[in-house]
């Protein structure tokens, strides 16, 4: 699982990543895989974000796979890795931790 923020520098380093990870699939270990890009601290009230995300979507879900849920940008969220704790402890019923729950429904079903 590949985690990108919904930002155009990390979708530009994710382009580099992807290449990176097919050499060592062709070199290193052939069975390598990418379970799927995870979009991450999307902005859905902006345009910008929206565009990102539809970008990655449009460029990668037939070749690689992207999971239909995406993690909301939170400030509960950012909070808790100050915190050191976990989201559902820190805001179980916050717009993050229902994502993750969302997420993790998401992975069990493609297993």
């Amino acid at each position: 699982m590949i985690p990108v923020q919904a930002a155009y520098l990390p979708v530009k380093g994710l382009e580099q990543l992807i290449k990176t990870i097919g050499r060592v699939q062709r070199r290193l270990n052939k069975n390598l895989r990418i379970e799927g890009i995870l979009l991450t601290m999307v902005d859905a009230r902006t345009n910008y974000a929206r565009d990102i995300s539809q970008l990655v979507i449009d460029t990668y879900s037939n070749q690689i796979g992207v999971f239909h849920t995406c993690i909301p940008l939170s400030v509960r969220a950012a909070e808790i890795s100050a915190e050191g704790s976990s989201i559902y402890l820190y805001d179980p019923k916050g717009k993050a931790a229902n994502a993750y729950r969302t997420l993790t429904e998401e992975v069990l079903d493609r297993g």
